[in-house]
């Protein structure tokens, strides 16, 4: 049976087809290719497109890729460690996803697995679904990564695995890659795919997007925190550049509060720029917005997603000026703690506190302190943030916001993974209360206002950092050291005998300590004692004043999903001087420790 999905009038697969069927792939040919692949908590990730292009927007794959994401369906399928599980199975809008879900299919189902496919589907959607009775669930994608890339993210409950299943994981894909019958072994399963079954799964596909659909609704309502009476006249602009959210429900829901709506770039696969919602790949939905708000001023927010529909930033209209404004990701995360802070304080909630990752603006902190709650930090990684807040929740905290604040969007409990939706609604629940919004100036600023609630309003109202983007072409460096701990070792002895000669004490620094973040646990102190022997979490200098209150920080550690190193400085207030300044410092640092390194 030829399978085209009605939605999209996209050809799927033939479920008489066997894709494993007379390869022409070898055992070293595999290993070389399974080099090429990021196995990391955040996902499993590799440039899948056959040409290896990461740009390149074509559907196949090589005959190499193909045996590897048998292999992987194999180990996630064992793993699970039950005769017939349960899995829900989706992908985001790359093109490559038709395949390596089919292959995942036809595997998991010769295993044995009960599978339920969604086709394209944003990822809090798949993920918020898999609460509903599922052992597990496989989501194909690459994220923010560009069009040529794709890979696998296992969970369940709505989350993805923490590391140590993840790593546990990884380890078994590699033994089962080295076996003499790396390529049989896999063969010899997808040949015993009955294509009965296979059918069944692609015909059941539209009842169980229908279902997931229904159930994604009521969630983010849930998530809100608000009643079925909740109304909203907000104007906004989706600029969804192909993503998997063309699938999902934003536009219908946004218009059943009350909202006005205005899609463009909805068509799930027609990706028409770069995927990560950042910088200039906001200009599309900026300038939309712009030509909404001249047609109809109502029109003051716009946001675009990333391919899997979890990463999301926004643009909004500055009352002031009537220009539409391009939000920074850092931005985005402190507007949104702001408000729900403000939110959970006004009604008298106690213990609030908000887990973020390690690079996340310190910003955060002061909105924090001023509605008196805390802020814990984790290693970067969506798992360990959502970790590290549920052992918050089990020490008497109240954590309902949370997330990677340096990426971007966020968490809003019970959700376990970001969605632009949240954010949305948050955004929501200040413009259309009052009394929330004066709450929150209030608390921030120290004055009364008897303004309209606007963004505007509570952007300017915020304390001041400055920050480098996650997605600026400052924030990575390539290295050619990539044993984490000599380097980590190497950088630490540098700054230790560069600090005098940087004279900061002009700046108000007066000394540093060293904040090292693995997991879901952070501790203060420099050297090897303070991490592990792999040494692949967070390092982050904290420059002090005499007082030994934080006025900036250098950050810096080895991505989970790309081969290089990510870095970072924040500043206390508009100081864009000193910010470039460390910045420069920062990567002459590891340029140097590299270089002695090799």
């Amino acid at each position: 049976m030829k399978y085209i999905d009605r939605t999209t009038g996209y050809f799927v697969c033939d479920s008489a087809y066997d894709p494993l069927k007379d390869l022409n792939a070898d055992e070293l040919n595999i290993q070389s290719a399974l080099c090429g692949y990021i196995l990391s908590a955040s996902g499993w990730r590799n440039v899948f497109v056959q040409s290896k292009d990461e740009e390149d927007a074509g559907e196949m794959i090589s005959d190499e890729d193909k045996v590897i994401t048998a292999h992987i369906a194999r180990v996630f399928f064992e793993g699970l460690g039950k005769e017939r599980p349960h899995i829900l199975l989706a992908s985001d809008a790359r093109p490559t996803g038709k395949i390596l879900s089919y292959i995942t299919m036809r595997i998991l189902s010769s295993l044995g697995a009960q599978v339920d496919w969604l086709f394209i589907s944003a990822a809090p959607e798949t993920m918020a679904y898999s609460h509903q009775g599922y052992d597990a669930f496989c989501y194909i994608s690459a994220s923010h990564n560009p069009v040529g890339h794709n890979g696998f993210k296992f969970g369940c409950d709505g989350g993805v695995y923490e590391r140590s299943v993840s790593d546990a994981l990884a380890q078994k894909l590699k033994e089962s890659l080295s076996r003499e019958d790396v390529l049989s072994s896999v063969q010899e399963i997808s040949a015993k795919c009955r294509e009965e079954d296979i059918i069944s799964i692609l015909t059941s596909c539209e009842e169980n997007k229908k279902k997931a659909l229904d159930f994604y609704r009521s969630f983010v309502l849930e998530t809100a925190e608000v009643g079925k009476d909740f109304h909203a006249s907000c104007g906004i602009v989706g600029e969804l550049n192909g993503s998997a959210r063309a699938l999902s429900i934003d536009e219908e829901f946004l218009k059943s509060l009350g909202c006005r709506t205005h899609y463009v770039n909805n068509r799930a696969g027609a990706i028409v720029h770069a995927i990560v919602p950042e910088g200039e790949n906001l200009i599309p939905c900026r300038d939309e917005l712009k030509r909404c708000h001249d047609e109809d001023p109502s029109f003051t927010l716009g946001y675009c997603p990333d391919n899997d529909g979890d990463r999301g930033n926004f643009v909004y209209i500055r009352k002031s000026t009537g220009e539409s404004e391009i939000l920074q990701a850092q931005e985005v995360f402190a507007l949104v703690v702001a408000i729900e802070l403000a939110d959970l304080s006004m009604k008298g909630t106690q213990n609030l506190a908000v887990a973020v990752n390690c690079p996340t603006s310190e910003r955060i902190d002061a909105i924090a302190n001023a509605f008196g709650a805390r802020v814990f930090r984790a290693e970067v990684g969506e798992a360990n943030v959502v970790n590290l807040a549920s052992s918050l929740r089990s020490r008497g905290y109240v954590v309902h916001v949370l997330g990677e604040g340096s990426n971007g969007g966020n968490i809003t409990h019970p959700a376990k993974v970001r969605d632009p939706l949240n954010s949305v609604m948050t955004f929501l629940k200040l413009l259309s209360s009052r009394e929330l919004y004066s709450y929150a100036l209030r608390t921030l600023t120290g004055k009364e206002t008897q303004d309209e609630p606007s963004l505007e309003g509570l952007i300017d109202s915020l304390p001041q950092y400055t920050t480098t983007g996650a997605f600026s072409t400052l924030a990575k460096m390539h290295v050619r050291h990539t044993d984490w701990a000599a380097l980590k070792k190497e950088y630490e002895r540098l700054f230790a005998l560069e600090w005098e000669s940087m004279h900061l004490d002009a700046e108000g620094i007066f000394s540093y300590e060293c904040h090292q973040t693995e997991g879901i646990s952070e501790t203060i102190g420099i050297g090897e004692r303070y991490r592990s022997p792999q040494a692949k979490g967070g390092l982050k200098m904290v420059l002090l004043d005499e007082s030994g209150n934080h006025l900036a920080y250098m950050w810096l550690r080895p991505s989970g999903t790309e081969s290089v190193l990510r870095v970072l400085v924040d500043v206390k207030g508009k100081k864009e001087a000193l910010h470039d300044r460390l910045l420069s410092w920062q990567r002459s640092l590891l340029e140097k420790a590299d270089k002695a390194l090799n």
